[in-house]
């Protein structure tokens, strides 16, 4: 079973730390693949289906799984043929979690090497840039608006310092600005909201179940739309959240919908999995049970 790993040698962490200290042992039990830039893990991925690996293994955070999910889908028909694995190195790794795959490294390394699989839905947005149309697979979230808005915001050097609370300070500050209405479309119903948050699985941010009822084998995205961002609704949402009663807290609209489209009449960035990509309008669907994954 041919195995390859795509990883960031710079990444910081005690995790990051203890998957450097195993490097020697993993080079005789598979192929390594480090990343020297923002994005390259991308062709890598591609580069590593061309060359036949059964199974390509995103060693890092959120913003790694995304780059070599989206390098797996860059060669035609290697969803079909090639197994992706997540072995948790990030500051945030939700989609390893979602995945129940473990946080330690030798456990994560042997469940990886049982190379037991299933099948889970595959989400894609579709956007113009440039001026031609480009196409972003995503795991696990997507959103527009107030989270957005806060990413464009963070401080990287800040990020790399404190991890997941340099996001928390962003957020307050996105929070003190204007935020544009944008407008949900299913074809049937029409939202708007301040924010728009898009699951594929349960969590977000790393442990809050935001999409209790979300199943990664529906052939569904769940969408959480907040109205008003305003001291109610944060206070309500946050109940939500901590009750796992979110959709009965009065601070969220719902909807579930195989294919919808986001669009603002201000210029509104979106992200998957925590990086923004493009702005809005953009269309939003789901592949059934296209997207092969180790888990536990």
């Amino acid at each position: 079973m041919k195995i390859c790993v795509i990883f960031n040698p710079a990444a910081r962490g005690t995790k990051a730390a203890r998957f450097r200290d195993h490097l020697a042992a993993l080079s005789a039990e598979c192929t390594l693949k480090p990343t020297f830039s923002p994005g390259g893990g991308r062709a890598l991925a591609a580069e590593a289906v061309r060359e036949g690996f059964e199974i390509v293994v995103a060693a890092g955070g959120d913003g790694t799984v995304n780059e070599v999910l989206n390098g797996i889908g860059d060669v035609p028909d290697a969803f079909a043929r090639t197994r992706f694995a997540v072995l948790p190195l990030g500051t945030i790794n939700v989609f390893a979690r979602e995945l129940r795959m473990p946080t330690d490294f030798t456990r994560a390394w042997s469940v990886i090497k049982q190379a037991r699989d299933t099948t889970i839905d595959l989400p894609e947005v579709e956007f113009g840039a440039n001026d031609k149309t480009e196409r972003r697979f995503f795991a696990q979230i997507a959103g527009a608006g107030w989270d957005s808005k806060a990413i464009d915001l963070v401080n990287w050097e800040y990020k790399k310092k404190v991890g997941g609370l340099a996001y928390v300070w962003s957020g307050l500050q996105a929070l003190a600005r204007p935020l544009p209405q944008i407008t949900v479309a299913d074809g049937t119903r029409t939202l708007t909201g301040e924010l728009v948050i898009i699951g594929n699985g349960q969590f977000y941010g790393g442990n809050w179940r935001l999409f209790p009822l979300a199943d990664l084998r529906d052939g569904v995205l769940e969408i959480s739309i907040f109205p008003i961002l305003d001291t109610e609704r944060i206070l309500r949402g946050t109940w939500g959240l901590f009750t796992n009663r979110l959709y009965e807290s009065g601070a969220v609209q719902h909807l579930k919908a195989e294919k919808f489209t986001l669009s603002s009449t201000a210029q509104v960035p979106f992200h998957v999995e925590g990086e923004n990509v493009g702005h809005l309008p953009a269309t939003f669907s789901v592949k059934r049970e296209a997207l092969k994954v180790i888990i536990p």
